[in-house]
C-alpha cells in the first residue's frame, strides 16, 4: 500500500528530491512543496509562517497522511519552533506536523544513545546552536562538533560528501554512540553505509530521520536497506 508524504522544504534545496526519488515508490510516495525564508540575509532561518500555511493547504490537497518541514536549521534559530510549526500544519493540512531537527533527537534516542558528534555543513555559529538544541530538548551530549562552514544552502549542495568522511574519522572517539549530520541539501543517504562501516557507529542525516519520522508515524515497520542502520532497523521511535 502506497503512503503519501508532505515535504515542505526551503525554496533554496536542490538536494532532497533526488535523495526521496530513490526510496521505494510502491512504499513511500513523497509529494514536495517549496517554501521562501523570512529574508535573504538570513539564510539559515525558518521559512515564512504564510508560506508553511498555504502550502500545507496545498499539500493537503495531494491527500498526504503527514508532512514534514525538511529544514533543520529553522528549529534552531526559535525557542517553541517546533511545536508552533507543527501546529501550523496541522491547523492548514488537517494531519500531523513533523520537523527533521526533532526527528533527529528521537532518532538518536531511538538507537538507545545520549553522547554524539555533530558533523555539518553549518557554520560554527549554527552547528553550536545545534548542540545546544539537542543537549536542551533530547539530553543528548555533544563530544565533538565539526562544520563546513557553508554560508548558505547552495554552497551546501556543492560540499563533496568525502567531506563528511574525513569529518567523521577525524572526530570520531570511543566516547561518542552516533554521529548527527544535520543538512537537508547535503546528499547524505546513499554514502550513510560507507560511512557506518568505516567509523563503525549510526549515522543519522536529515534526510534520513524525516524518512523514519514519517514511517513511524504512519506505522509502518517496513526496513529500509541500504541507507544506514536507522532506517535498516526501523526502530519505534
Amino acid at each position: 500500500m502506497m503512503r503519501h508524504i508532505g515535504a515542505l522544504l526551503p525554496a533554496t534545496n536542490t538536494i532532497i528530491e533526488t535523495e526521496y526519488s530513490q526510496l521505494p515508490q510502491d512504499v513511500l510516495m513523497f509529494h514536495y512543496a517549496r517554501c521562501d525564508k523570512v529574508s535573504a540575509g538570513t539564510p539559515f532561518h525558518p521559512s515564512k509562517d504564510e508560506d508553511v500555511a498555504y502550502q500545507a493547504k496545498m499539500l493537503s490537497y495531494a491527500k498526504v497522511e503527514v508532512i514534514g518541514v525538511i529544514q533543520t536549521s529553522a528549529s534552531l534559530f526559535e525557542q517553541g519552533y517546533d511545536a508552533r510549526v507543527k501546529k501550523m500544519i496541522a491547523e492548514n493540512a488537517g494531519v500531523p506536523g513533523l520537523t527533521s531537527a526533532e526527528e533527529i533527537g528521537k532518532a538518536v534516542k531511538a538507537l538507545g544513545a545520549q553522547r554524539i558528534g555533530i558533523v555539518t555543513p553549518y557554520s560554527n555559529e549554527v552547528i553550536q546552536r545545534a548542540a545546544d538544541y539537542y543537549g536542551e530538548h533530547f539530553g543528548l551530549v555533544a563530544s565533538g562538533l565539526e562544520g563546513f562552514g557553508a554560508t548558505d544552502a547552495y554552497s551546501i549542495g556543492n560540499i563533496s560528501p568525502d567531506t563528511a568522511t574525513e569529518a567523521l574519522k577525524r572526530l570520531d572517539t570511543p566516547e561518542i554512540e552516533v554521529f548527527i549530520l544535520p543538512g537537508g541539501n547535503f546528499q547524505t543517504m546513499k554514502y550513510l553505509d560507507g560511512w557506518e562501516a568505516a567509523i563503525g557507529k549510526p549515522v543519522i542525516a536529515t534526510n534520513q530521520a524525516l524518512v523514519w519520522g514519517a514511517m513511524n508515524a504512519l506505522g509502518i515497520r517496513d526496513s529500509l536497506p541500504d541507507r544506514g542502520r536507522l532506517l535498516a532497523d526501523n526502530p519505534k521511535g
